[in-house]
C-alpha cells in the first residue's frame, strides 16, 4: 500500500502526514467550538492540499467549501485563521449553515 493509499477513516493527522511527506502542501482545518445544530463534533478534521483535494470534514458539507478556499490560501501565506460559521452570521446563508447552530474552526499549514 502506498502512502497516498490511506483508507480516508484513517486518522486525519496520519492522511496529512502522508500527504505532507509526498510533498503536498498541506492544512489542517479542526472544529474548535460549536453551539446549536453543528453537524461535526469539537475535534473533528479535513485535511486540505494547495489543489483543494481534502479528506474529513468540519461540517458535514455545509461549509467546506468555504473552509477549503481559505485553507488554500492559508497553504499559501503560512498565517493561521479561525474562521466562524452561524445563522447569526451573513455568511450562513451563503456557505449554507442555515439548519441552525454557529461553527468555528481553525485551519493552519502543516509543515
Amino acid at each position: 500500500m502506498s502512502e497516498l493509499s490511506i483508507n480516508p477513516l484513517d486518522d486525519p493527522l496520519a492522511i496529512a502526514e502522508a500527504w505532507r511527506k509526498a510533498g503536498r502542501n498541506v492544512a489542517l482545518a479542526t472544529v474548535v467550538e460549536t453551539w446549536g445544530s453543528a453537524p461535526r463534533p469539537v475535534g473533528s478534521h479535513l485535511v486540505i492540499d494547495a489543489d483543494g483535494n481534502f479528506e474529513g470534514s468540519v461540517s458535514g458539507g455545509c461549509v467546506e467549501g468555504a473552509v477549503i478556499a481559505e485553507a488554500v490560501d492559508v497553504i499559501g501565506s503560512g498565517e493561521p485563521r479561525t474562521l466562524e460559521f452561524g445563522v447569526a452570521d451573513e455568511t450562513a446563508w451563503r456557505v449554507g449553515l442555515s439548519c441552525g447552530g454557529r461553527i468555528k474552526v481553525f485551519v493552519e499549514k502543516v509543515d
